[in-house]
């Protein structure tokens, strides 16, 4: 898989991609990232990328040339699957789109700023556009991140374990059931006896009743979503 992210700081991302799993999937050539300044693609000796709104108010707003010209530079070279925006109003992301994405082949992400984009970027240049929360952001790095972590770890090989992230929390519409490691006995707290027992039917069945139950305490809506 092949990520291009267009953003004013590409410095950002050096923290989250240098480090844990997107690390390894770089380094075994399971995914791509690569990261282009849209200031290299404004048309003026400044680099500018910004201008005021038609409407006026305050803010400005991020001008459609320098991103068209990016966006076009790249699909000159290669077929790409979306061209996602990250947007306080896209698609509340979740596990579904996690895993969608991750078949892919190909995307680009969008980092807005200021106080958005020009409308007709969304209009004619973006396929797709996520939120990653009901809350605004100084900008879109940081959702491209997160968003790009989600996705990344979902490809074969990248985890050591391949059934982990088939456990992970909301694969199945539930939260994950608690977990335990030694020692058996801390300060008193014990291990549930049941995850001792060596029966692995009864093991399974107490995880998933654990897992409905801490869904309905804690997210009650997933358990709506499924009826």
């Amino acid at each position: 898989m092949r990520i291009d992210i267009i953003t004013l700081f590409p410095e950002m991302f050096q923290g989250p991609f240098s480090e844990s799993i997107i690390k390894r999937a770089v380094n075994k050539n399971l995914a791509e990232i690569h990261l282009h300044q849209l200031r290299d693609y404004a048309t003026d000796k400044h680099q500018r990328v910004d201008d005021y709104a038609f409407s006026g108010g305050a803010g400005m707003v991020m001008m459609i040339e320098p991103v068209d010209r990016c966006i076009s530079a790249l699909k000159e070279k290669r077929t790409y699957d979306q061209v996602i925006y990250l947007s306080p109003d896209g698609i509340l992301l979740n596990q579904s789109v996690s895993n969608r994405l991750s078949l892919s082949q190909n995307l680009i992400l969008l980092c807005g700023h200021y106080k958005g984009i020009d409308e007709r970027i969304r209009q004619h240049l973006v396929t797709m556009e996520i939120s990653i929360g009901d809350y605004v952001l100084s900008g879109g790095e940081l959702a491209a991140a997160v968003l790009t972590d989600s996705i990344i770890r979902l490809i074969p090989g990248v985890l050591s374990d391949e059934t982990s992230a088939l456990s992970d929390s909301f694969q199945d519409g539930l939260v994950s059931p608690p977990v335990y490691t030694r020692p058996r006995v801390y300060k008193g707290w014990e291990v549930p006896e049941i995850l001792l027992c060596g029966d692995d039917k009864k093991i399974e069945e107490w995880k998933l009743h654990q897992a409905i139950e801490r869904t309905a305490a804690r997210r009650p809506e997933l358990l709506k979503d499924d009826k």
